[in-house]
């Protein structure tokens, strides 16, 4: 292949000259080229390597579909491996460097692999490397792991920014050819929002490439006319360099926007990709259709193209694709390719039809070969001739450049990223999309019209049907007649090419060919989605685009049933890779996480605290004094003022959730596997939710406020994963009740006031009687503050186990209630406390948390067994509840650890031995679930999960650290370390 730039002709701008470099060689293109045009204007017909057997490939598509041109682009932090040469746009200083080689391009020593390709079929990973078994980890795996992988990612930071947004919309128009912009022009001049997309730098799409004319004027002429309107109307929106990646539920469409990655310095507080999140009322897809290349020996040759392709480098770049060009079609579209090659001059040896009837109304020079095929093609590094196929005989051609057409697949895979299946079409020897889809339309090549003029048509009348179903008055434009339009009738597929000697490739990027898939089904693996993972076809960065449709064929007729038999694998986003900048957008850095302040935050800060991240939350973790050594002595001095006096916590960050609806206590009752239906107005209670499998999956109180309203607490960690459980249930399990959820968590701010003197400070704000009569344990209500000039809602609950209340108030006003209470309780030896000394004292009280709550527990081994209604007909859990391993007398019961010698610790995490068990995992008893300092027993304790535990009570045991190697005698005994008889909490 000796591919040229042709001396005039293209939408290139030659008076833009842009240098760039390609392997550390300076190369020179213009502006409009793309990276692959310019390589190919400069005659570089080799530009990477196949990636199992190293092979010499060239360009073979002008698209996304491009699975050999993957070129490395720039350098340092915005190095971009895998970047595909077709849709690169060239700019000036652009560096390219070829991969999967070395030590060079032109000499590869993994080409080596080629020698030992008979014992590198498919599947030969499955049955190699299995001896001597020492191997594996000496050789095998690190020379599999050193092959493994396309490019190599840069280890600098990439000093870019991203972004992503929303947008929404009346239509959005995916694909900017000719249905796309006959659509867009419809609806936009009716008035509605239009998004049109287009994953190129120009829209226009393949009128881009034709020679027809449209009312008169060129097709590019054309689009460019229609273009300059779209974006005159202030009601569209046209975003090119812009690849819609997927189609998701509520017809939200992805999409990623290379903002900046056509320029060598982008500006620094531009974003380079922006990832764009489109709801759509309606989406059409105007996506095109795909050609098909045809499987022949040596079809991975550098000068081996697809037809379409070397159309678009002739017409749109200028460039010739060599100076003996041979097309090979099974359709009329290589007839096209013809013209246009002999109209610019282009020497073209011959046409090999595959059909015996041939083009009856093509009236060009070249030769055409009526009933053959290519069957081989020779070079290496760049082709130098082909066999010819036909009747049994072979004859030889020189030639330099080879397209090749298999027919067309229309570009579906947006179409069936929401589970649909694609329907094969034998009348149009592809796969088209499944049946009606909701809020997505086809318009154009995609929905099998064929030639400009259709799709012209079709585009306009699918905008028009839109676009008036969206309420807007719209009518079909005319758009005048089309001249030299190119009608490619569908053509009987070719899967296998007679007289084959060499590899015919399937899958180029993965370098599986024709034998592979044979192979694939002779050894049972002829389902589509086996013969995939056994060959890895259509598993590369192009996810088979070009290869899957020939690969169904060939599986069709090894198996001898129709490729509607075989079907498809399934189509999932993303369409085209998207970087991980994209998808990260600005949360990276200082910024990868959003950071959650509580109400309290600044109380907190006042009053000394040091924060501690838990999830997204900044929570008080302790509140140092001077004087004070170490994080301990400030918590023991929290922990002894609360059980003496009075403290105050920030609990803000507990998940809030409001429950209301007719149906809520119904709702409830089936959430909870404790009893709801009966809970008093005005009561809280402690709920226990379960999984589907019976485990303990979250817990926490709720309380009635009114008849049908009702207030939620969970764990700070699940907040988030019980609103979606909760919205589950709803809507999913039990559509059929009457209930409304509001997640509310940063709507209140929420303070614990624990200790004896609670009641006293909090009586000097509220307004109503908090006698112990009036306000018992686990009331709720809403109360008046501060003589009426505050409503909150106040909760009798303990997490400290002493007489403690829960206060909530608007979240604007937690800071100066909290600043009150201080004040209000420095008579009393108010003092802050921060979830260090919750921590003891819950632990002292032999409360759980998600420590105790860790996924594999059931009520009964928390001690809460009579908590599990046994009179409910049904709730979350309640059947796999029963399960006979889940009452087994040995099953991890909660108990509590105290050491022996009460000047011993232990840490958590430990294990739990038996006293004269030798330290190893088979004798392991349970673990140690929480452990703390307790200030008021002058020792360590903790909660352990101790297999038949609460039978255990009064055991010596040794608590082992295998880590740090450390051995503790220790007793279980009661997990409530404190006030077994809750005198505290009813005080």
């Amino acid at each position: 292949m000796t591919s040229y730039r042709l001396p005039t002709g293209g939408l290139i701008d030659r008076s833009k000259p842009l240098s760039f470099t390609f392997d550390g060689k300076t190369m020179q293109g213009f502006q409009g080229d793309s990276l692959a045009s310019a390589l190919l204007a400069n005659g570089q017909q080799l530009v990477g390597r196949s990636f199992k057997y190293h092979r010499p490939r060239g360009v073979l598509t002008a698209g996304a579909a491009e699975p050999n041109a993957l070129m490395t682009i720039g350098s340092g932090g915005r190095t971009e491996p895998n970047t595909r040469a077709t849709m690169q746009e060239l700019y000036a200083g652009l560096e390219a460097r070829s991969q999967n080689r070395w030590p060079s391009l032109d000499f590869d020593i993994g080409a080596m692999t080629g020698l030992i390709s008979p014992f590198l079929s498919a599947g030969f990973y499955y049955k190699t490397f299995m001896w001597p078994a020492a191997f594996w980890e000496k050789l095998y795996e690190p020379f599999i792991r050193r092959a493994a992988g396309l490019g190599k990612a840069s280890y600098e930071t990439d000093p870019d920014a991203y972004d992503k947004c929303w947008a929404h919309c009346d239509l959005l128009v995916i694909g900017a050819g000719a249905a796309g912009l006959a659509a867009a022009l419809t609806a936009g001049r009716a008035g509605a929002r239009v998004i049109l997309v287009d994953e190129h730098p120009v829209a226009g799409g393949g009128l881009l490439s034709e020679t027809a004319t449209i009312g008169g004027t060129s097709a590019p002429d054309f689009a460019t006319t229609c273009i300059a309107e779209l974006e005159s109307l202030p009601n569209v929106t046209v975003l090119t360099r812009t690849t819609a990646f997927g189609w998701y539920d509520g017809n939200v469409f992805g999409a990623v926007e290379r903002v900046q990655k056509h320029l060598l310095d982008p500006k620094p507080h531009v974003p380079v990709e922006r990832l764009w999140r489109i709801v759509a009322k309606r989406a059409l897809l105007a996506t095109g259709a795909e050609e098909g290349p045809l499987v022949f020996g040596g079809n991975d040759v550098p000068g081996v193209m697809m037809a379409g392709a070397m159309r678009s480098y002739l017409n749109r770049y200028a460039v010739s694709p060599g100076k003996a060009t041979a097309i090979f079609t099974t359709n009329d579209s290589g007839y096209a390719l013809a013209r246009d090659l002999e109209a610019k001059g282009v020497s073209l040896v011959a046409i090999i039809d595959s059909r015996n009837e041939g083009n009856l109304s093509y009236g060009g020079k070249a030769r055409i070969i009526k009933g053959g095929v290519v069957a081989n093609t020779k070079g290496s590094k760049a082709l130098t001739g082909i066999e010819i196929y036909r009747n049994g005989s072979i004859e030889h051609l020189d030639v330099d450049a080879l397209a090749m057409s298999g027919g067309f697949s229309p570009v579906i895979h947006l179409a069936c990223h929401r589970g649909g299946k694609p329907v094969w079409s034998d009348e149009e020897a592809a796969f088209l999309v499944p049946g009606r889809l909701e809020g997505l339309d086809l318009a154009g090549a995609v929905s099998a019209a064929h030639g400009l003029a259709a799709c012209l048509e079709d585009g306009a009348n699918k905008g028009a049907k839109l676009t008036q179903a969206l309420g807007f008055a719209a009518t079909a434009p005319s758009f005048g007649p089309v001249e030299n339009d190119v009608v490619a009738a569908p053509a009987k597929p070719l899967w296998s090419i007679p007289g084959v000697k060499g590899k015919a490739f399937v899958d180029y990027q993965n370098d599986v060919h024709r034998k592979d898939l044979g192979l694939a089904v002779a050894e049972g693996y002829a389902h589509v989605e086996l013969a995939k993972r056994y060959t890895t076809n259509g598993m590369a960065t192009d996810q088979g685009k070009l290869s899957n449709v020939n690969a169904i064929g060939l599986l069709a007729e090894a198996r001898g049933v129709s490729p509607a038999e075989v079907g498809t694998t399934t189509f999932r986003p993303f369409y085209t890779p998207v970087s991980f900048g994209a998808l990260t957008g600005a949360y990276h850095g200082h910024h990868f996480q959003p950071v959650r302040k509580s109400p309290l935050h600044g109380w907190a800060e006042k009053n000394g605290a040091v924060f501690v991240e838990t999830g997204l939350w900044y929570r008080s973790s302790w509140f140092p004094r001077q004087g004070e050594n170490g994080w301990r002595e400030s918590v023991d001095r929290e922990v002894l003022n609360v059980r003496k006096n009075a403290g105050l916590c920030d609990v803000s960050m507990l998940g809030k959730i409001e429950v209301c609806g007719r149906d809520a206590a119904e709702f409830l009752n089936r959430v909870y596997c404790n009893g709801f239906l009966k809970l008093a107005v005005g009561k809280a209670r402690y709920g226990l939710m379960l999984r589907e499998d019976g485990m303990i999956y979250d817990d926490g109180t709720t309380s009635r406020l009114d008849e049908n309203r009702y207030f939620m607490t969970t764990t700070t960690a699940y907040a988030a994963g019980v609103m979606n459980h909760l919205e589950f249930c709803a809507q999913a399990l039990w559509p059929d009740l009457d209930v409304r959820l509001a997640s509310v968590t940063d709507q209140w701010a929420q303070m614990a006031i624990a200790g004896p003197k609670s009641r006293t400070i909090l009586e000097k704000i509220v307004d109503d009687d908090l006698s112990n009569d009036a306000f018992p344990f686990l009331a709720a209500k809403e109360v008046s503050l501060f003589g009426g000039k505050l409503n909150g809602r106040l909760f009798r609950i303990s997490f400290s186990g002493e007489l403690a209340y829960e206060l909530a108030v608007p979240a604007g006003y937690g800071e100066s209630v909290a600043d009150a209470l201080m004040e209000a309780g420095k008579p009393e030896g108010i003092m802050p406390y921060g979830v260090e000394a919750l921590s003891v004292l819950r632990v002292e009280k032999g409360h759980v948390t998600h420590n105790e709550i860790n996924g594999t527990v059931v009520p009964a081994d928390l001690g809460f067994g009579k908590m599990v209604s046994t009179t409910k007909v049904d709730f979350i859990g309640k059947a796999m509840l029963q399960r006979e391993g889940l009452s087994a007398s040995d099953r991890p019961n909660l108990v509590g650890v105290v050491p022996i010698d009460r000047s011993q610790t232990f840490r958590t995490g430990s294990h739990i031995l038996a006293k004269d068990a030798s330290a190893t995992l088979e004798n392991d008893q349970g673990y140690v679930t929480s452990s703390a300092f307790s200030p008021h027993l002058g020792s360590t304790i903790g909660l352990a999960l101790v297999k038949k535990g609460s039978h255990r009570h009064g055991e010596e045991v040794i608590v082992w650290n295998g880590i740090r190697n450390e051995y503790t005698p220790a007793r279980l005994c009661d997990p409530v370390f404190l006030d077994p008889k809750n005198e505290k909490l009813h005080a």
